[in-house]
């Protein structure tokens, strides 16, 4: 792969947090059009998928991480939601939080929905293709 289409890739790392129903949580970004499940890219100080998890999910909906919870579920590429021409790639972990949800920094809305259902809610690809039929 070149530099340049090294560009038009964005790695991620994407929590699957499920509520007692077997619900799934997926979130909305401020300006997007579409839902998508929690999480981010990491940052310099992350040392690993998980750690980027615990923080997006801190920064973005106010949860805490619980420790040994993670589940690797997959890598999942698809075409990217907010970003047109890029291609987002994740590492998706299956995970349970504690402490109360809420839209915070960049979220927008939050939406529990029935993975085999999702009822014409928009979903963005990587999530509709990628996460929700391995559930």
């Amino acid at each position: 792969m070149s530099r340049g289409d090294d560009d038009k890739h964005i790695r991620i790392v994407a929590a699957v947090i499920r509520d007692d129903a077997g619900r799934v949580l997926l979130v909305r970004k401020r300006g997007a059009k579409v839902f998508q499940q929690p999480g981010g890219k990491r940052d310099p100080g992350d040392v690993d998928d998980l750690a980027t998890l615990a923080r997006e999910l801190r920064e973005e909906l106010g949860c805490t991480l619980v420790e040994g919870s993670a589940r690797y579920l997959r890598h999942a590429c698809a075409p990217a939601a907010n970003e047109p021409g890029h291609t987002v790639e994740a590492e998706v972990y299956v995970v349970r939080v504690t402490g109360s949800i809420r839209a915070m920094a960049e979220i927008e809305e939050l939406r529990w929905i029935d993975p085999a259902m999702p009822d014409g809610v928009p979903i963005a690809a990587l999530s509709r293709g990628h996460v929700l039929p391995f559930l």
